[in-house]
């Protein structure tokens, strides 16, 4: 791939992370069961839009094709566990998400972002783990650039955020 392809693509990229972390990162948490999950399979929708991107183009709509890839990634880590343990309980009924096929148009793809503000607002978390939370799944700030905002170390808001989830 020419370099400026790659630049192309990286600033791409960028962009879908900056317009449409919170979306992706909603739509997944409804299919995946809980936000780690959901964090990890955008996070590796966004990796892999680094590598495919190059090669196939930039997809009309970014946005659909991370929430496509990131709910297929998070549908693949549940199987896979379950296949693992199957003695845990399941994190989600499948037939619940039935009608939520990653093939379907962005058009149809509920926005889930509301159902996850008010997870991470809820009442029995402290009210600075609340903000820290939405600013960190949300918004999509870095765990440093959170802690600037609360002035502390990255170490202590890392420790807050992650009790929190």
């Amino acid at each position: 791939m020419p370099p400026a392809a790659s630049s192309e693509v990286a600033a791409a990229v960028a962009d879908a992370h900056r317009r449409e972390w919170a979306f992706v990162l909603a739509a997944t948490v409804r299919v995946a069961g809980d936000i780690d999950t959901a964090e990890e399979a955008v996070q590796d929708a966004y990796a892999s839009a680094l590598s495919t991107w190059g090669p196939r183009g930039i997809p009309k709509n970014p946005g659909a094709w991370l929430t496509v890839t990131a709910r297929r990634r998070a549908l693949d880590m549940h199987r896979r566990a379950v296949t693992a343990q199957r003695a845990l309980p399941k994190l989600f009924d499948p037939e619940e998400y039935a009608e939520d096929e990653p093939g379907r148009d962005s058009e149809d793809i509920a926005d889930d972002r509301l159902r996850l503000i008010f997870t991470c607002c809820h009442p029995a978390l402290a009210l600075d783990a609340q903000v820290a939370l939405t600013l960190r799944l949300l918004c999509g700030l870095s765990t440093a650039d959170v802690a600037r905002a609360f002035l502390l170390p990255e170490a202590t808001m890392a420790a807050r955020i992650t009790r929190a989830k």
